[in-house]
């Protein structure tokens, strides 16, 4: 601490900041959207972020002359807050569906179509064909009895996993041929690891309301956005939605600094220098947040009397954990490792999509080290006709969290060579789409590399986070934002933003 007020003396701002000053860390798709109605309520506002670039998971990239999506590429319909936000940023007419056609699940003995009306895989309809094609007779005959259960099997626990929930219900077969796949695919962990109620909020208490887990998704389904649909897009990637944030940002006056690190947060008095140990929050009169910065040489402090924190989990925790230390017990722990590979290949074969839209990887199948597969092109007719015919966007992802570490894939330099990423992609490919892939047909490729970006949400994750927001709350001025806070997903971390900003502001007001 003495060092600090040491070093904040060598850097006293030349005034103090105004009141209704805001300060935002974490430029991602939170922090930006945390800035944004901040700046809308009133407020004057600086955002940082360590990184160069802004959007943080929704990321861009160039591969063979196209710019696409090196991180999230869709979003979830069950709420209506992405769209709300896209038509706000006039791109509401670059709202698209994907194909229809759907994806595939690969199995043990081979694909099958992944049932189109479910949710983490969940099935809703266990009449529609690809679901008996799935689950077989047997399959099929366990998983109806979650119609004849109690509504309370499953749903009186405190917290239960994904796993738990669907075997106790549906029984293992579902569990293992339609939602590990699922899972493993869009949150990168193990169903036995995932709390439920953090990655599909409302469904226990939908079986409650609707009598069996099959009629709760279906509810969940139907009261979407678009029925029918569980995502969609944006006309030029969703790193459109990050360039209409940072252009309305920077039009509206907000003060952004990328590439600025944040060293640490404290809370201190009108004086940025005078900030002994002593003056740490300690429940009674309010002092001012200061945020202590470097970019690359340089040095240097803001202060505000709202602080929100939009980074992740573990790196919110460790700053905020100098002034409020009882949030350190609560620390999540870090996402998986993931490695997303983009191929751009020429292979007019592929036209015809042959697993339609991509394929998810079942846990434990042999021979096959892609946990998923994004057909791009075949998915969004927006990419198809910018490539043109016979070219085309290939995702594979590589990685997830398990209870077992063998069973992670996880892809580090000490367990797996960088330099093989794409001749495993290309092999896996080749595999998963029944048409051979090689490099001869490749016109570009990359490797972007998520360590530990996307949120764990495990099991008891929501009763922690209930215990982290109650701990924030008694300290006036602290806003916690993003994916740890909210929920994986773009619909979660956008609705669960705007929620906390005006509960802050509306506060705010009143004092």
């Amino acid at each position: 601490m003495e060092n600090r007020r040491l070093a904040a003396k060598a850097h006293r701002p030349k005034s103090h900041p105004a009141p209704n000053h805001a300060v935002v860390v974490g430029g991602g798709i939170a922090g930006l959207i945390a800035a944004r109605d901040l700046q809308a309520a009133g407020f004057s506002v600086s955002i940082y972020e360590a990184a160069a670039t802004w959007g943080g998971c929704v990321a861009s990239h160039e591969v063979a002359g196209e710019l696409l999506d090196a991180g999230a590429e869709s979003f979830a319909t069950r709420n209506t807050a992405v769209a709300d936000l896209a038509t706000e940023l006039g791109l509401a007419e670059k709202i698209v569906e994907p194909n229809p056609a759907g994806a595939s699940v690969w199995l043990p003995e081979g694909p099958v179509p992944l049932p189109r009306t479910g949710v983490l895989g969940i099935p809703s309809d266990l009449n529609a064909p690809e679901v008996r094609a799935a689950l077989g007779a047997s399959g099929v005959l366990r998983a109806a009895l979650d119609a004849k259960m109690p509504a309370t099997i499953g749903t009186t626990e405190a917290v239960s996993s994904v796993a738990d929930l669907v075997r106790a219900r549906m029984g293992k077969r579902v569990l293992e041929r339609l939602v590990a796949p699922v899972v493993a695919g869009v949150h990168s962990a193990d169903a036995e690891l995932l709390d439920v109620d953090m990655v599909a909020p409302g469904l226990r208490a939908g079986i409650r309301e609707h009598g069996s887990l099959a009629a709760a998704v279906a509810a969940q389904r139907a009261g979407g956005s678009k029925p029918g649909s569980a995502v969609a897009g944006l006309a030029g990637g969703m790193h459109t939605l990050v360039s209409a944030l940072v252009a309305d940002l920077k039009a509206a006056g907000v003060s952004m600094h990328a590439g600025h690190r944040i060293k640490a947060v404290y809370r201190g008095d009108t004086e940025i220098d005078e900030t002994p140990a002593e003056k740490r929050y300690d429940g009674g009169a309010p002092s001012r947040w200061i945020v202590d910065w470097e970019h690359g040489t340089e040095r240097g402090f803001d202060g505000a009397g709202l602080l929100v924190v939009a980074t992740d989990g573990p790196t919110a925790v460790k700053l905020l954990g100098v002034e409020l230390p009882q949030l350190l017990p609560f620390a999540p722990a870090p996402g998986p490792d993931v490695r997303l590979v983009t191929l751009v290949v020429d292979v007019p074969e592929l036209d015809s999509a042959p697993r339609g839209t991509g394929v998810l990887v079942a846990p434990g199948v042999a021979g096959i080290k892609a946990k998923a597969l994004t057909h791009a092109t075949a998915k969004w007719a927006w990419l198809a006709d910018a490539t043109g015919p016979g070219t085309h966007v290939l995702r594979l992802s590589y990685g997830r969290a398990a209870r077992n570490p063998a069973d992670a894939v996880r892809l580090t330099p000490s367990s797996f060579r960088e330099e093989d990423l794409v001749p495993t992609a290309l092999a896996d490919a080749s595999a998963l789409l029944g048409i051979e892939v090689t490099e001869a047909d490749l016109l570009g490729s990359d490797v972007v590399r998520w360590t530990g970006a996307l949120p764990f949400a495990a099991v008891g994750h929501q009763g922690k986070i209930a215990k982290v927001q109650a701990l924030a709350g008694e300290v006036p001025g602290l806003v916690l934002a993003g994916g740890w806070i909210s929920g994986n997903g773009l619909a979660a971390v956008v609705g669960g933003t705007r929620r906390a900003i005006r509960a802050a502001v509306d506060t705010a007001r009143r004092v």
